[in-house]
């Protein structure tokens, strides 16, 4: 249950890559962890339509880059679970771009388990994917931007599980608080040089997600959301766009939620759908 698993029953699985407005991220440049499919590879080609150069990463290398404006991503391979392997996808962006302005920490999920059962190393690997991973891939961003005379950015993607409970998600969960918790902290420790924020998405609309709603395509969950749809991929990248951009200079230690308002509470749509009603 990926908090990356996401929907909307009428909207564009993939979202709208280049919807970036007037932010001009021209001579920037980004890296995205996880930025080769699903919502990671929006926001890639967001910022490649802002005009940004940016480098992505994952274990194996897609057969199509994320593109935009017919410009292509850099890739290079990594697990960001191991602590060497984060460090290097930072040095492979300063090696190619000369400097590193942004750091997406994108990559992250996990499938439904039970908690009474799930194996130690289950527990391990999503905590490892969850949390670790995007604290040894924002220290090796923050050792560069200290050092840049304006500094850098780091956005990471979280999931309304680290502020509610599901089932079949304890290790997830606890992994995503933790990562809201990173955020605050890193935020207090490298500021002003390096803004640390963090998005608490909802449930989005992605290919592989889309299955797990039905034949309806999440049209029945996403009248669980205020907003009446579920998110698009291109509603995450646009608040990445906003995080890292000048007009977020003074925003750092936020929680950016984008949930259409989250969940309409249980009793409000038993009531809504009783007899009589």
């Amino acid at each position: 249950m990926s908090a990356s698993a996401d929907v909307s029953a009428s909207a564009d699985v993939t979202g709208a890559a280049g919807r970036s407005g007037p932010v001009d991220f021209a001579g920037r440049a980004v890296v995205v962890t996880g930025g080769t499919r699903g919502i990671g590879r929006v926001i890639a080609e967001t910022f490649l339509a802002a005009a940004a150069d940016v480098l992505v990463c994952g274990r194996n290398k897609p057969e199509r880059l994320p593109a935009a404006g017919g410009r292509v991503v850099a890739f290079t391979a990594a697990d960001v679970r191991d602590a060497e392997q984060a460090k290097s996808v930072v040095t492979a962006a300063v090696e190619r771009f000369g400097r590193l302005d942004v750091l997406v920490s994108n990559a992250g999920g996990a499938p439904g388990a039970a908690a009474a059962t799930v194996s130690p190393r289950f527990v391990e690997r999503v905590v490892a994917l969850n949390l670790l991973a995007p604290f040894y891939v924002a220290q090796a961003a923050n050792a560069v931007m200290q050092q840049q005379d304006d500094g850098g950015a780091i956005i990471n993607i979280g999931s309304v599980s680290a502020h509610q409970a599901a089932p079949l998600s304890a290790a997830y969960s606890a992994a995503k608080a933790g990562l809201l918790q990173l955020t605050r902290s890193l935020a207090l420790e490298w500021a002003p040089k390096v803004r640390v924020n963090h998005i608490t998405t909802g449930l989005i609309l992605t290919d592989s997600a889309a299955e797990h709603y039905g034949p309806d395509r999440g049209a029945s969950v996403a009248a669980t959301i205020p907003m009446g749809r579920l998110a698009v991929p291109a509603d995450v990248a646009s608040a990445c766009l906003f995080l890292a951009s000048p007009l977020a200079a003074y925003v750092t230690g936020a929680d950016l939620a984008v949930h259409g308002g989250g969940e309409i509470p249980a009793r409000f749509l038993a009531a809504r759908s009783a007899p009589g009603q």
